[in-house]
This record gives C-alpha cells, sequence and structure tokens, in this order.
C-alpha cells in the first residue's frame, strides 16, 4: 500500500541502550563490518553501515539486559534484530567469538536466537524456508 503523505523524515537511525557503549560499537562493528564512526564518548558510540545507516549505543546506568523468552516480572526484549546470513553455522560460530552467547532455546532450524554482550537477543537468519 502506497500513501500520498509526504513524510518529514528523511534518515532513520538506530539507537540501543546498554553497559558499556564502546563494547557493543565494537561488537556491532566486527559482526556487520560496519566502520565504527564514534568512538566512545559521553556514554555515546556508533558504528555507520556503508549506505549510511547508524546504530549507536547509548549507556544507562541502570541498565537491565532483557530476558528471552520472556518471563513475568523480568525486563522483556523491547526490539530485537534479524541479521540474514548465508551459512548460519559459520556466522553462529563468528558470533560467539565476537562475545556473543546463544540461546538456550531455538525455535527453528533456519535461524539462531543470540545474545549480544549487553544481553539484547538478536537472530541469524537463512532465506531458506523452515
Amino acid at each position: 500500500m502506497t500513501s500520498n503523505v509526504k513524510s518529514l523524515v528523511y534518515k532513520m537511525n538506530i539507537v540501543v541502550d546498554c553497559k558499556d557503549a564502546g563494547v557493543l560499537a565494537e561488537f556491532y562493528s566486527k559482526l556487520l563490518g560496519w566502520e565504527l564512526t564514534h568512538q566512545r564518548a559521553n556514554g555515546w558510540a556508533a558504528i555507520t553501515s556503508p549506505s549510511g545507516m547508524v546504530m549507536a549505543f547509548q549507556e544507562i546506568e541502570e541498565y537491565q539486559p532483557p530476558v528471552w523468552p520472556w518471563k513475568e516480572g523480568k525486563q522483556g526484549q523491547m526490539l530485537h534484530l534479524d541479521f540474514y546470513v548465508e551459512n548460519l553455522e559459520e556466522a553462529v560460530v563468528y558470533a560467539i567469538q565476537l562475545g556473543a552467547r546463544q540461546a538456550d532455546e531455538q525455535y527453528f532450524r533456519t535461524s539462531r536466537t543470540m545474545f549480544d554482550p549487553a544481553g539484547h537477543p538478536f537472530c541469524l537468519d537463512t532465506e531458506e524456508a523452515e
């Protein structure tokens, strides 16, 4: 469906809360191959894609990592990122080498739920049918 309404938004960045912005920026820079464009300063760090998309990380003093799967009374995920890969097992090994960990519970053969160093869930997915 196409809208005739012109948006005033011309660019979007993703900002992720965490305990240590530098650690998370370095992790995602290596995982995605994006440039580390803003070193940790004043509680912020950022990476930029070749197309100019920015993923920023902001330090929150009382940061609590989300719990996945959801559990009553615990901080739930607010969003998660999906990354498509050609070789799932290689991508899982690489993410773990960078500091990620694999979730105990997995629901699909064609993807893996992982946690970044700050505890945010993300998925490594393939394009193949489940």
